[in-house]
């Protein structure tokens, strides 16, 4: 018996899951002035460093014959990076499918007590994150019959706090978040918003509206102006994606791999006056 289909099979889902939600999502998603998580990745990471991690895990549609004849990637990828040289856990919602939303075993790559964190936990190096997702859906939940309301002990959260004593944690807000990745955004030591694209709530503008008849932008509702100039939720604002990685590199730069290391020296040239 021949393993050539499905062999061919694994080999169409990585180039499915490279291409994200397809060109006009990407193309759609450059117009808002945004990286795709992929090109985010590839410019904060050190060249040819990311290992990803979870590439093949996705929603398949499959004929009678048991052909697939659909893939949707899950959105979210992950892996392993360095960054200046040191080992990184680095992972980011992929905005261009289903806007970053999660469900079912797609989640468990990202997310509270996804797997990104088991890999920070395991070989006790930073964890970057790279938010722009608005969390679960009105749909995910019907689908299931339930919903939850997230916290210790029964979505992961468990393991978002451990690590804070660990190893460090950043969090970068580069685009609309909402949800739980709202929450995973400051579980972290460290965190960073997008000037202009970045924002955070519980819940957007539409459930304000419903619930308090009040009409809001998302950026009045949750943009750098709220969230770190009054609210103190985010720490740095960057001015681009493109500051935003120097600043966590920056950061990192001080920091130790985890608890049990102390941080890198460096040759200083500062003048001694």
């Amino acid at each position: 018996m021949s393993w050539q289909p499905e062999i061919d099979e694994l080999h169409r889902r990585r180039i499915l899951a490279e291409a994200c939600g397809g060109a006009a999502a990407i193309a759609k998603h450059h117009a808002q002035g945004k990286l795709t998580v992929r090109e985010r990745i590839a410019q904060l990471a050190d060249a040819g460093s990311f290992r990803e991690v979870g590439k093949l895990a996705g929603k398949a549609q499959y004929d009678a014959s048991g052909k697939m004849t659909g893939f949707e990637p899950a959105p979210y990828v992950m892996g392993l990076a360095r960054i200046d040289g040191r080992p990184v856990a680095i992972g980011g919602e992929d905005y261009t499918i289903r806007a970053g939303t999660g469900f079912g075993s797609d989640r468990r790559k990202g997310g509270q007590g996804g797997f990104i964190e088991d890999l920070a936990y395991e070989y006790r190096i930073p964890l970057v994150n790279l938010i722009d997702g608005t969390g679960g859906t009105v749909n995910t939940a019907k689908r299931k019959g339930y919903t939850v309301v997230p916290g210790y002990g029964q979505d992961g959260v468990e393991r978002s706090v451990d690590l804070l004593g660990i190893v460090p944690v950043v969090s970068a807000v580069m685009g609309t978040t909402a949800g739980g990745p709202s929450m995973r955004a400051i579980l972290a030591h460290w965190s960073i918003m997008v000037k202009g694209t970045g924002q955070i709530f519980a819940a957007g503008p539409p459930v304000v509206e419903r619930a308090f008849g009040d009409k809001l932008h998302k950026d009045e509702l949750g943009g750098t102006k709220v969230a770190v100039d009054t609210a103190g939720t985010i720490d740095n604002v960057a001015e681009s994606e493109q500051d935003c990685f120097e600043q966590i590199r920056r950061f990192l730069s001080y920091m130790p791999q985890n608890v049990w290391e102390l941080p890198p020296a460096v040759t200083c040239s500062d003048p001694v006056d």
